[in-house]
């Protein structure tokens, strides 16, 4: 009885400090780009800055993995980066001249980055030792996002968002705070096969699948960084900003439950092609609205284009990986889904948004997302014709 008492708080401090460090994640996302804009940054600028967090992601990732590697412990190493997002928040807050923060930016996304798998890693080893189910306690990191979301929005509507920083600051010492009572967990995340690479790169399918996800990931990227400023620039407050953060993180939500019961009944790219497509018709209906409601509307499209691509790709990333090589397969599909492709849709796409427009910019997007979509057809009727050709070969031969 004592054990089960103790399980159940475990997971509850658990599930806390998820439910916060996604508040993070929230405000990073969606109000990090208007406390730029507010300072009077152009929106190349602005991209830059946002191009900066997934580049120092590709170091930061493995550095902080390997130290928790190397000293066996994951809360440790949790503290630090919290510690870290707390001191370089406190700095931010401090000054406006775009040069400092570059580089402050880039030691804060440096501690930001990282804190996400460490805490998934712990989540996971937690369910499996209380035989609970992952998704159970993971959900409340998107619940967290969304709530947080939302209630940010208000709090920047009635103070200045020069405060942003501060509100910062007040997340992260609480997810530090929620962190001294999680225990701690030896195991780490997944160490990644070096050796496995150039065996994995040797596979065409998954050449042309990583493509693919690239393509997608730029436009989808692209409206990450500038969905509040477009937001913003249609006039819409703060909250409004947080009510289209909260509509896309709970429209993913029974995507992803459907998903795990019943996608095992789909085929992989009949459901690629499906997401490339609500992909680019999401990215074409922004460009063309006006209205900042418009836009939050359509965020609820998020669920059928992100949470149909998402778990679909993981599926079939594990399909075309051999399982000594999956975290190799993983942390290739990161780069190509978040880092790499976060570093070209900043940069490009500031300035794309600067020089030409809302509309173009989204319907930028909107070519990256159908391009996407021509090369899962491709594979699609290419496959299609194997089967027909095979089929042909084997009557043949019984003829």
């Amino acid at each position: 009885m004592k054990s089960q008492h103790l399980a159940r708080s475990e997971v509850s401090w658990l599930r806390a400090l998820i439910f916060t460090i996604y508040g993070t994640s929230a405000l990073v996302a969606s109000y990090f780009p208007l406390f730029y804009a507010d300072l009077g940054f152009s929106r190349t600028q602005i991209g830059y800055i946002y191009a900066v967090g997934p580049m120092i992601s590709l170091i930061s990732n493995l550095l902080w993995s390997y130290a928790s590697d190397r000293f066996r412990t994951i809360k440790k190493i949790l503290l630090i980066l919290l510690a870290g997002q707390l001191l370089m928040s406190f700095f931010l807050s401090m000054t406006t001249k775009f040069a400092v923060i570059m580089l402050i930016i880039t030691l804060y996304y440096s501690f930001f980055y990282p804190v996400l798998p460490l805490s998934d890693s712990i989540a996971i080893s937690t369910a499996n030792r209380h035989k609970k189910n992952f998704v159970s306690i993971r959900i409340f990191g998107s619940i967290g996002f969304a709530i947080f979301a939302l209630l940010i929005g208000y709090v920047l509507s009635t103070i200045p968002s020069i405060t942003t920083m501060g509100v910062s600051m007040i997340i992260a010492g609480t997810a530090l705070f929620l962190t001294l009572f999680v225990k701690d967990q030896a195991t780490s995340v997944a160490r990644v096969n070096f050796s496995g690479v150039l065996s994995i790169l040797k596979q065409r399918e998954l050449l042309w699948f990583l493509g693919c996800v690239f393509c997608l990931a730029l436009g989808m990227r692209m409206n990450d960084a500038f969905l509040s400023i477009s937001l913003h620039d249609l006039g819409a407050g703060q909250e409004l900003v947080g009510w289209a953060m909260l509509l896309s993180a709970f429209s993913e939500i029974p995507i992803f439950l459907l998903l795990t019961k019943y996608g095992a009944k789909f085929k992989e790219l009949p459901l690629l092609l499906l997401a490339s497509l609500m992909f680019a018709l999401r990215f074409m209906l922004v460009g063309l609205s006006d209205s900042a409601t418009g836009i939050l509307l359509i965020q609820l499209m998020h669920g059928v284009s992100f949470g149909i691509f998402y778990v679909t790709a993981i599926r079939m990333l594990s399909r075309l990986i051999p399982a000594q090589f999956q975290a190799t397969g993983l942390a290739l599909f990161t780069v190509m889904w978040s880092s790499l492709s976060g570093l070209c849709s900043g940069a490009f796409g500031g300035m794309v948004f600067e020089h030409f427009g809302r509309e173009n910019f989204y319907f930028t997007a909107m070519g990256t997302s159908l391009l996407a979509f021509i090369g899962f057809a491709s594979r699609y009727f290419y496959r299609s014709k194997a089967k027909v050709h095979s089929s042909h070969s084997a009557t043949h031969h019984d003829l």
